[in-house]
C-alpha cells in the first residue's frame, strides 16, 4: 500500500507532538511530587505587661499582628498554627480572619507533635510560637543552625522549606 509523503510527514509531526505533551506531563508530574511546603513561624507579637500568666497583645502587638497579615496575604497559607496560649491566637488571628483558616492548636510543650503535623501539611503553614520554643521547632524540623532569639525581640521570621534537605531563611518583620 502506498502512502503518500505528506501524510507520513503529517502522521510523524503529529505523533512529535502527543510525544512532546506526554513528556511535559511526565515532568509537571515529577515537580509536583517533589513539591516542598514551606513553614513559616514567627513569635507571637508583643504581649501586654502586666497581665498574669497569659496575656494578651498590647497596642503594639495587634498592629504587628496586622502588618503579619500584610505580609503573607498571598502566600498561599493552607495551614495555620498556635500554642494554647492568648498571644499566639491573637497574633495569628487576623491572618486567620482574612484566610478563613481556623488554626490548629498544639501545646507550647508539644514541639514533636507540632513538627509531625508540620511535615503532614500539604501546602504552606504559619506557626506562632514562643521565642523559647521556635529553636526547638527548628531543630526538629532538621535545621542544624542554632536559633536563639532574645526576650525583647518580636521581629524574627523564620521560613524553612521541608523536604529531603530543608533549608531555613531568616528574617526580620516591622
Amino acid at each position: 500500500m502506498f502512502v503518500p509523503a505528506q501524510r507520513l510527514s503529517d502522521n510523524l509531526i503529529v505523533m512529535k507532538r502527543l510525544l512532546l505533551c506526554l513528556l511535559l506531563l511526565l515532568l509537571m508530574s515529577a515537580l509536583a511530587v517533589r513539591a516542598e511546603s514551606i513553614v513559616m513561624i514567627v513569635r507571637h507579637a508583643e504581649k501586654a505587661s502586666r497581665e498574669g500568666d497569659d496575656p494578651s497583645l498590647s497596642e503594639a502587638g495587634r498592629a504587628r499582628a496586622e502588618t503579619l497579615l500584610r505580609i503573607l496575604r498571598d502566600s498561599e497559607i493552607s495551614a495555620i498554627f498556635t500554642t494554647e496560649f492568648k498571644r499566639t491566637k491573637e497574633t495569628a488571628a487576623p491572618t486567620a480572619i482574612a484566610l478563613k483558616i481556623t488554626p490548629t492548636v498544639v501545646r507550647a510543650t508539644e514541639t514533636a507533635t507540632l513538627a509531625a503535623k508540620l511535615r503532614e501539611v500539604h501546602g504552606n503553614a504559619l506557626v506562632v510560637a514562643h521565642g523559647n520554643t521556635i529553636p526547638d521547632l527548628i531543630r526538629a524540623l532538621g535545621i542544624a543552625v542554632p536559633v536563639s532569639i532574645p526576650e525583647n525581640d518580636y521581629g524574627h521570621f523564620f521560613i524553612i522549606a521541608l523536604g529531603d534537605q530543608p533549608r531555613l531563611l531568616r528574617m526580620c518583620y516591622p
